[in-house]
């Protein structure tokens, strides 16, 4: 009876169709597995702060409640406080560092788990991030290089745009009480 029960073609599936499917990670499985039994009861809610700090979309509890009670996170459409109560099915809006999250909640959890639990209990519907700009570093010297001369400094200034004291744009020095211009001080 055994031997017919590990028979994928015994139950009436295809056993090409069922080797094709990747099999899933065995520690993610056992995680959801173990943060689902340490889950919530049925009709039970949770602090948006402590949702979206344990579904990992900010780094601490605290962040959580500061972005709530600055106005960056929206329910369903509404501004919330940090102990408002999510459900599974809301809509969750999230600006922080920039960018804008949207998320549907799948699972409601209290404790943070790791990042493949935890994208497993929403449903992301943000936009894609910014390209990141394609920017050469300016100015960077190769390593055991020694120590840059005079020329080579003005060279890194110009090229940062920091430019000299004689250059056209460059704050005006101060002048000496001599007369004399003195650059630097």
């Amino acid at each position: 009876m055994a031997l017919a029960s590990q028979d994928p073609a015994a139950d009436g599936t295809q056993g090409a169709a069922a080797s094709e499917a990747p099999a899933p990670d065995p520690g993610t499985t056992a995680a959801v597995a173990a943060a689902e039994a340490a889950g919530l009861a049925a009709g039970e809610t949770v602090r948006i702060d402590s949702w979206i700090w344990a579904v990992r979309l900010v780094k601490t509890r605290s962040l959580g409640a500061t972005a709530c009670r600055g106005g960056h996170v929206h329910v369903n459409g509404e501004r919330v406080k940090p102990a408002y109560s999510v459900r599974v099915g809301d809509e969750v809006r999230l600006r922080h560092e920039g960018r804008e999250r949207v998320v549907i909640v799948k699972r409601l959890i209290r404790k943070r788990v790791g990042a493949p639990v935890a994208a497993q209990c929403y449903f992301d519907n943000s936009p894609p991030p910014p390209p990141r700009e394609a920017v050469a570093p300016v100015g960077i010297r190769d390593r055991g290089a020694g120590r840059p001369t005079k020329r080579d400094r003005r060279e890194l200034e110009r090229l940062r745009g920091l430019g000299t004291p004689d250059a056209p744009g460059a704050p005006p020095v101060a002048p000496d009480p001599h007369g004399r211009r003195r650059p630097g001080r």
